[in-house]
């Protein structure tokens, strides 16, 4: 028989727990709270001050915390999925299909996982977007700063997101998928020289079967995840070391460096602080009291906010748009039209507008609008900070003179990539004719 003076014990206990657990979330005053940063795994690698331009909604739009919000929901759902799915072309197709129809809430799990990666591979590009309509990826008055290192570590993020995202595609293995596979990777050997290597590497042969599903498989679950986790963790890192977000630099050159009377119980010698007050230095810092607050509870409130409305509407995509499941793949049966996945469809429009006849001689499409043209702007995003020459004042800034001209041309780029997107996606039908939304498109036959 439990008596009221052990039960009394045990809410005791419980409630020493919960306030073990709750004190570096609601900290009670700021020595704890700068505690709660260090002493908590998950906190360390933020500092215990953060400036509250940093905080603010409407300079970074959290980007780049959605974008690990995402990544960790692909990683948890990924986890059960990759239990109830069949690596063999036999069985992949019936394991998704059990999922959708058998397992408990499997096409929800099913559902949140692809719409997650969806939503990375947009969010990412997003925030490569005002890192670079704010010259982020320059370096600012601290020393020691290497953001142009950092701007290159993230278009490394972003294209092995697409390639997460593209090696995931075709796990399905029914007809959406084995097309699309077919039409990207048939783009990607147009590369000169490693062109036909590469597509032999990753499809484990010349066509699209067993050995092309187990490596696509291995390299989703495993190597990309692995890679975009430690390139993700060097990237908050070096975040750190360059000093924050780059609105911290404006905001330091804006500040008037102030005489501040030394604290009398205390000596400062090269030493370190000593007590006394025998010898007494002036120094000159800016004030921080009046544009930083402490990490906690501030800064993880907001991470808080971000990461379950991350997920609330992640959650309600999922409901209300589920995953598609066509038929079964099957080599012998083309869809008319065939298209990539819809963020590689600006490449594959772009060969359909590079490809034409001059003189009798066909240019080649795929080399020139699949792979020139891509390469040479992500050859150009990554050399591009160092050839900028805006000053420092434009740093971390929206919308500054300095930086007009190549922010529209940045803009006219993003908006060409956009545009083509759209269209591959709803104006493209049989023949990849083009069709407006108010024509109506006729129906092929499959070819066999």
């Amino acid at each position: 028989m439990v008596t009221p003076r052990a039960s009394l014990g045990r809410f005791k206990q419980y409630l020493s727990a919960w306030e073990k657990i709750k004190w570096s979330w609601q900290p009670e005053s700021n020595r704890e709270a700068g505690d709660s940063v260090v002493r908590n795994f998950l906190l360390h690698w933020f500092p215990a001050k953060v400036t509250r331009a940093s905080l603010s909604w409407n300079y970074s739009f959290w980007l780049g915390t959605i974008s690990a919000v995402l990544f960790l929901i692909l990683v948890l759902t990924g986890i059960p999925l990759m239990f109830l799915y069949v690596p063999s072309v036999e069985r992949a197709y019936l394991s998704v299909k059990d999922l959708e129809f058998t397992v408990s809430y499997g096409w929800f799990l099913r559902g949140l996982h692809r719409i997650s990666a969806h939503l990375m591979v947009a969010v990412v590009f997003l925030h490569m977007v005002r890192v670079f309509l704010t010259g982020a990826y320059k370096n600012g008055t601290a020393v020691h700063q290497n953001r142009p290192l950092n701007w290159i570590i993230g278009i490394v993020l972003l294209l092995l997101t697409l390639l997460l995202s593209f090696t995931g595609y075709l796990l399905p293995w029914d007809q959406l998928a084995y097309w699309a596979i077919t039409v990207g990777t048939n783009i990607a050997s147009a590369a000169p020289v490693v062109g036909e290597k590469m597509r032999f590497f990753l499809l484990g042969g010349t066509t699209i079967d067993q050995n092309t599903l187990i490596r696509f498989y291995v390299l989703h679950c495993f190597f990309l995840p692995l890679g975009v986790l430690l390139l993700f963790s060097y990237h908050m890192w070096r975040v750190r070391k360059d000093g924050g977000l780059a609105c911290v630099d404006r905001l330091s050159l804006e500040q008037k460096k102030e005489k501040v009377a030394p604290i009398k119980s205390k000596t400062y010698s090269l030493l370190g602080i000593t007590g006394g007050t025998t010898v007494h230095v002036e120094t000159m810092i800016i004030d921080e009291d009046k544009h930083t607050v402490m990490s906690s509870p501030n800064l993880t409130r907001r991470l808080l906010v971000v990461s379950l409305a991350t997920l609330a509407v992640s959650s309600l995509l999922t409901i209300l748009f589920r995953a598609p499941l066509e038929a079964a793949a099957n080599p012998s049966v083309t869809p008319n039209p065939a298209k990539a996945p819809w963020y590689f469809l600006w490449l594959q429009e772009l060969v359909t507008i590079t490809t034409f006849t001059i003189g009798g001689f066909t240019i080649n499409g795929a080399l020139v609008g699949g792979i020139g043209l891509p390469g040479v702007l992500v050859l150009a995003a990554l050399i591009w900070p160092y050839l900028d020459k805006s000053p420092v004042s434009a740093i971390g800034v929206w919308s500054t003179k300095e930086r007009r001209r190549q922010n529209i041309i940045f803009l006219m780029i993003v908006a060409f990539i956009l545009v083509f997107t759209i269209i591959g996606t709803f104006l493209r039908g049989p023949y990849w004719n083009f069709y407006w939304p108010w024509e109506s498109v006729p129906e092929m036959p499959r070819k066999f």
